[in-house]
């Protein structure tokens, strides 16, 4: 007999796949959740440039309206537009951060004002059919990558509130062709941007995998010294950011430990620790393997002394308790050096030279496991033995 309830899994699927498009633009909710934010800095370059365009358009528009009778009734609307767009072109060039939610929040609000602005040329041609507002309706939704129902709210309230407007100002004929119009444009419209959503995000997941693998420390899994760079300097060209903290990691007598153990074990080493900073930063933290038993943890937005020493201790304890030598008697010991981020350093370099310094005093003070880079003595020893309970991260 053949089995029943094929049919219901088709339809299970089919409703799988339609969620995920409307909801993840064509992929897993997590894999898009991991793409969010190069989704909000593509929709964040892409309108800086259009609010740009916006801003000359209606300049113009405006200029046009003083001397064409046709363009004099919308003057007002014109020098609106002009000014709005002005000024969010200066949120976004000097004041938005390229991930801002706030940002995707004023796209939108400038979309709404597209479709306004498409209203008001209908309202100036009451004896013909909608176009300026159809146009828009299949334009604005190209240039936005989102979750395609956010889209679709946005069509389907400014259709709405369109037909409503236009009903008071067209006869019902013409309205009639409109309503028709509006609707079908509407759905292609979602339809359009529900393709464009998913090419665009593909590619944003193919970016992604190629860069992870470019980035990855084949042992660790963790960033590589490329990779932690590149991410560090972008935190600190990043003009709202002032605070942060950086750590060297090194393992102590490693290369006794390749000596007495063979490579294999201090291949082991290297990859359980990595494990253990992976286990500790789960905040967004840069964490990476800089080179042989180097590491580098940068914690952004704080400068605040106890993170950095409950931060470290947990690394020693962590290291010391989860990682055991052959022999099982031996465990590993860490030297650590921290240096702290105020806004003065522009690049990588100028802050690690410091970090470095505090880390090799901590190598030669074998009473502390753990130093702080001291600006006006070069470094400045700390206790690594804190029995402090306060748990990591600590909020500045």
């Amino acid at each position: 007999m053949p089995r029943s309830g094929g049919g219901g899994k088709d339809t299970m699927k089919l409703l799988h796949t339609i969620r995920n498009y409307m909801l993840y633009c064509g992929i897993e909710k997590d894999v898009y959740n991991a793409l969010k934010k190069d989704a909000y800095v593509s929709n964040f370059k892409v309108w800086r440039v259009l609010h740009c365009l916006m801003t000359f358009v209606f300049a113009m528009l405006f200029l046009g309206s003083l001397s064409v009778d046709i363009m004099a009734k919308n003057k007002l609307f014109y020098l609106l537009m002009f000014v709005y767009s002005a000024a969010v072109t200066c949120l976004f060039l000097f004041v938005f951060r390229k991930d801002s939610l706030v940002a995707q929040l004023v796209i939108y609000l400038s979309i709404s004002m597209l479709f306004l602005f498409g209203a008001m040329i209908t309202q100036n041609q009451p004896d013909t059919p909608a176009t300026t507002f159809i146009v828009m309706l299949l334009i604005t939704p190209m240039f936005m990558i989102d979750k395609p129902y956010f889209i679709a709210i946005e069509l389907g309230a400014a259709s709405a509130v369109f037909l409503i407007w236009m009903r008071g100002v067209k006869s019902f004929d013409i309205w009639m062709i409109d309503e028709a119009n509006v609707i079908t444009y509407d759905f292609v419209g979602i339809f359009l941007h529900v393709i464009a959503n998913s090419i665009r995000i593909k590619e944003f997941v193919l970016s992604r995998e190629i860069r992870i693998q470019k980035d990855t420390d084949d042992l660790t899994g963790l960033m590589n010294k490329g990779a932690v760079t590149r991410e560090i300097n972008d935190f600190l060209a990043d003009e709202t950011s002032s605070k942060g903290l950086m750590f060297l990691l090194d393992i102590d007598r490693f290369k006794s430990i390749n000596d007495t153990y063979g490579h294999d074990v201090g291949d082991s080493v290297i990859r359980e620790f990595g494990a253990v900073l992976r286990d500790i930063f789960t905040h967004g933290e840069i964490v990476g393997r800089f080179g042989g038993d180097e590491f580098i943890v940068f914690i952004k937005d704080t400068d605040d002394k106890l993170t950095a020493e409950n931060a470290a201790q947990r690394i020693i304890d962590g290291a010391a308790e989860q990682i055991k030598l052959p022999d099982g008697e031996r465990s590993i010991s860490v030297s650590i050096g921290i240096a702290t981020y105020q806004g003065v350093e522009t690049n990588y370099s100028e802050i690690f030279k410091k970090v470095d310094v505090a880390m090799y005093r901590s190598k030669a003070d074998r009473t502390s496991q753990f130093s702080f880079y001291r600006e006006d003595a070069g470094d400045e020893s700390a206790d690594g033995n804190l029995s402090s309970g306060i748990p990591f991260p600590v909020s500045n």
